[in-house]
């Protein structure tokens, strides 16, 4: 399974260079501390705002703090809201539509209406309402992000489920009285990876974009922490005297989005056996 997957996916030459892009954020994330040319908050007034040079490859912010070293210090950041909040909305998403669509009845009446509320709202304000009641910082960002994601998932099995409880080999482990905790752990859910893992994939994107605008409503990560979208909020009063400072945390974001995406794309090619020729 794992071999013919790679065999699908490594075809697709975009989601390749979509998970190189991926995984050279992630080097560089986990190996900042050691590469980076300098610390995130070191302050040289005389060096404020300079353009990118030899000595400063990405330039200077307005508090002559190297933006190549907060970039990379961003990146562990980023990263680890995105990764965090996609698991912890993929957890809590997956045992909500799996209970939904096996169980049905009111059970599923309940979860699927839960659903269709949190789903009303557009994400992002939902995720403003979330931080501006537990208070702004980056964990209750990351917090605010999971919640908003729960949906997502939990549809996406539910719909999986819905389809799988009707095929035969389940419909012989309930009759010689398999037990449901049993039927779901070892039927169920396996079956139902392939799309979790390809939404989880996607929603790491959309978790790092959701991230870097709550961090530059102010709501998300707070100063002097080196979050990308913290970045493009502290310089946006720069933009035309040193755009540097805006345009590389910029193309951060959008590297790291574009690749997640990529890598997905070709994730749910690879897996989706009605994509494959």
């Amino acid at each position: 399974m794992i071999k013919e997957t790679w065999d699908g996916f490594k075809k697709n030459r975009l989601a390749v260079v979509g998970a190189g892009i991926v995984m050279l954020f992630i080097i560089l994330g986990v190996l900042a501390a050691f590469i980076a040319p300098e610390g995130i908050n070191n302050q040289k007034d005389a060096d404020r705002l300079l353009p990118p040079s030899t000595e400063y490859w990405l330039g200077t912010d307005d508090f002559g703090r190297d933006i190549l070293s907060r970039i990379l210090h961003g990146a562990k950041l980023s990263l680890t809201v995105g990764f965090f909040a996609v698991i912890g909305s993929a957890i809590v998403g997956t045992f909500l539509g799996i209970t939904a669509g096996y169980y049905g009845r009111w059970l599923d009446s309940i979860i699927s209406r839960m659903f269709d509320i949190l789903l009303a709202f557009p994400s992002i304000l939902l995720a403003i309402a979330i931080v501006a009641i537990l208070g702004p910082s980056l964990q209750n960002a990351l917090i605010a992000i999971a919640i908003i994601n729960v949906p997502t998932f939990g549809r996406i099995v539910r719909s999986k489920v819905l389809g799988l409880k009707q095929e035969e080999y389940i419909q012989a482990a309930k009759s010689v009285g398999m037990r449901d905790r049993r039927i779901l752990f070892q039927h169920i859910l396996p079956n139902s990876l392939a799309p979790i893992i390809v939404q989880g994939t996607l929603c790491v994107a959309t978790a790092i974009l959701e991230a870097a605008a709550l961090g530059f409503l102010g709501l998300g990560a707070q100063a002097p922490q080196p979050e990308w979208g913290r970045m493009l909020s502290d310089s946006q009063t720069y933009l035309q005297q040193a755009p540097w400072t805006v345009f590389f945390p910029g193309i951060a974001i959008m590297l790291t989005v574009l690749g997640f995406n990529l890598m997905g794309d070709g994730l749910r090619d690879a897996l989706d056996p009605k994509m494959k020729e």
